[in-house]
C-alpha cells in the first residue's frame, strides 16, 4: 500500500512537541510492515541550517494562489526506509520560526497547495493521503470539491488525525477565494464554516475519510461539550468514522538495556540494583543528598496543561517527607519561579533543570521511583509510557491516554496493575495518591511487581501502527 503523510512537522527533521514524533515513528513503523511511506514537509530555515542526511532537488514549480505565483521547489531525502519530500520557498519558510507569524494561514494553505500538485508532478498515486492537524487540513476539501475528469487524487482515501484540538486553523471567509480558489457556497453551506470563520481542521473532520485521534479516551472526551473544545457536535456527525489509536513509544530510542545515557543498563530479568545505580547517578548529577525515600522525577513543559498546581501541592507534601525530587522542563516564566521557589525551600533533597536535556531525561526515567503527570488534560502522552519502559511507575491524573496506558493500583490489584491514578482534578486527590504511592513504596514485593509489570506492558509503535494500518485496509477495501 502506498502512504504519504502531510504535516507540518515531523522527525528528525523538525518537531515542536509529541506531532513530529508521532508521524516519524509511525511512518517508520509502516515501512518495516511492508508498506512504501513517504512524508511530506515545509522545508524550513530551521531544517536547512542542520539538516545533516544527503538530499536532492527534484523538481520546481508554480502555485497559483488567486493572484499570487510562488514558486515551490521539491527536495528529497530517504531515512529508515522513508522517503521525504521537502517543499521549499523562501518567502514562506525562510524564517527562524515554523508556527505563531502573522501569515501562517496564507503559508499553510501555501503547503497544501503545493502538496497536492506534488503528487501529481512526482507521478506518485497514494492508496492513502493520512493529514495531521490543521495545517494541510484543506487538502480533502481540494480533492473532492474538483469535479473535472483529470483530478489526479480522486480515488486517494484521506485520514485527519487530531493531535491537538485547541489548534482549529481559523481565518476568515475570503481565505476560500485568496488563497485556496474554492467558492463562497461552501462556507455558506457550513461545510466549512466554525465559529463564523474558514476552519481548516473542521473542514478536514467533514470531508476525510476517517478520522483518528491519539487515544481512545481522548475520542471519547471530544465527544463531549466539556472535552470537545466546541468540535463536539461536528465530530459526532462523524462518531461511526472516528477512531481513538493510543500512540505508542520509540523502543529503540527507549531502550534500558542498551540506554547509553544511563550508568546501569537492566531489563525486566535483572533491574533492582540497576535501578539503585542509576538513582546514586542521577542524585549524583543534581547534586542531591540520597535521602533513602522514594525518588520522583518531572519530564514536562512547565504550563497550566500539565497541572502544574497540582503537581506543586504533591511535591511540597512529599519534599516535607524528605523525598527526592527532580524537575525537568521549561515554559511558562511564573511556574519556571515556582519550581526554583521549591528548590530554594528544600535545596538538598529538589533539584530542577529549566530547559530541555536529552541525557538527563533518560537518567530521570531511569532513576526514579516515580514518575509525575498530573495534566488538566493529555490527548495521549508519552512520559508516562516512557518512564513503565524503564520500571518508573507513573503517577497520572486519568485523563486520556493517560485513563488508557496506566492501571492504577488500588491495594488489590497487583497482578496486573503499572501505575497510580486519580480522577478528580484536585489538590486533595493529587496529594492523597502521591501519599499512596510513598506507603506503597516501602512494600518492597508489591514495588517489585509493579515494577515488572511497568517493564512489560507494550507501548510499541508496532502495536499502534498495525491499528492504523488496519483502518486504511478498510478505506481500501481489503
Amino acid at each position: 500500500m502506498k502512504i504519504a503523510m502531510v504535516s507540518s512537522e515531523a522527525n528528525p527533521f523538525i518537531k515542536t512537541g509529541g506531532l513530529g514524533d508521532v508521524v516519524y515513528s509511525l511512518a517508520k513503523e509502516l515501512t518495516i510492515l511492508g508498506e512504501e511511506v513517504c512524508v511530506v514537509l515545509p522545508f524550513y530555515k530551521l531544517i536547512k541550517n542542520k539538516i545533516n542526511y544527503p538530499i536532492s532537488k527534484l523538481i520546481s514549480y508554480s502555485i497559483k494562489m488567486s493572484w499570487r505565483n510562488e514558486n515551490a521547489d521539491i527536495y528529497h531525502t530517504y531515512v529508515n526506509g522513508i522517503s521525504y519530500y521537502l517543499i521549499d520557498n523562501e518567502h514562506y519558510f525562510g524564517r527562524n520560526v515554523i508556527y505563531g507569524e502573522y501569515d501562517d494561514g496564507e503559508r499553510f494553505a501555501f503547503f497544501t497547495l503545493a502538496s497536492r500538485k506534488l503528487f501529481e508532478e512526482i507521478k506518485l498515486k497514494p492508496d492513502i493521503i493520512h493529514i495531521h492537524d490543521w495545517q494541510p487540513g484543506m487538502l480533502p476539501v481540494l480533492v473532492k470539491e474538483d469535479n473535472s475528469p483529470d483530478n489526479y487524487l480522486k480515488d486517494t482515501k484521506f485520514v485527519l488525525t487530531i493531535h491537538n484540538p485547541a489548534f482549529q486553523g481559523l481565518y476568515s471567509k475570503v481565505v476560500l477565494g485568496d488563497f485556496y480558489g474554492l467558492p463562497d457556497s461552501l462556507f455558506d453551506s457550513g461545510k466549512v464554516r466554525f465559529k463564523e470563520q474558514v476552519s481548516t481542521l473542521k473542514s478536514a473532520i467533514i470531508y476525510a475519510d476517517k478520522i483518528t485521534t491519539v487515544s481512545p479516551t481522548h475520542r471519547a472526551e471530544l465527544l463531549t461539550s466539556e472535552g470537545g473544545m466546541g468540535l463536539d457536535q461536528i465530530l459526532r456527525l462523524r462518531e461511526y468514522d472516528f477512531v481513538g489509536i493510543l500512540n505508542g513509544v520509540d523502543y529503540l530510542e527507549f531502550n534500558p538495556k542498551e540506554d547509553e545515557y544511563i550508568v546501569a543498563p537492566y531489563d525486566i530479568n535483572d533491574f533492582r540494583k540497576q535501578k539503585i545505580e542509576n538513582r546514586k547517578n542521577l542524585l549524583a548529577s543534581m547534586h542531591l543528598v540520597d535521602t533513602g525515600k522514594p525518588l520522583f522525577g518531572l519530564v514536562s513543559r512547565l504550563t497550566w496543561q500539565k497541572g502544574m498546581d497540582l503537581f506543586f501541592a504533591m511535591a511540597y507534601e512529599l519534599a516535607n517527607r524528605e523525598c527526592n525530587i527532580v524537575i525537568l522542563g521549561s515554559g511558562e516564566y511564573f511556574i519556571e519561579q515556582k519550581c526554583e521557589q521549591l528548590r530554594a525551600k528544600y535545596p538538598n533533597t529538589v533539584g530542577i533543570y529549566i530547559g530541555y536535556n536529552d541525557e538527563l531525561a533518560h537518567k530521570i526515567y531511569a532513576g526514579c521511583d516515580f514518575f509525575l503527570m498530573p495534566s488538566l488534560f493529555e490527548p495521549c502522552g508519552i512520559g508516562q509510557m516512557i518512564a513503565q519502559r524503564y520500571g518508573t511507575l507513573p503517577i497520572v491524573r486519568r485523563t486520556g491516554g493517560l485513563r488508557d496506558s496506566v492501571i492504577n493500583y488500588d491495594g488489590y490489584n497487583e497482578e496486573w496493575a503499572d501505575g497510580f491514578g486519580f480522577d478528580a482534578f484536585d489538590t486533595y486527590e493529587a496529594v492523597r495518591t502521591a501519599v499512596y504511592a510513598y506507603d506503597t513504596w516501602w512494600n518492597l514485593p508489591i514495588r517489585k511487581k509493579l515494577i515488572e509489570n511497568a517493564l512489560k506492558v507494550d507501548h510499541s509503535w508496532s502495536k499502534s501502527a498495525k491499528e492504523y494500518l488496519e483502518l486504511y485496509m478498510t478505506l481500501n477495501g481489503k
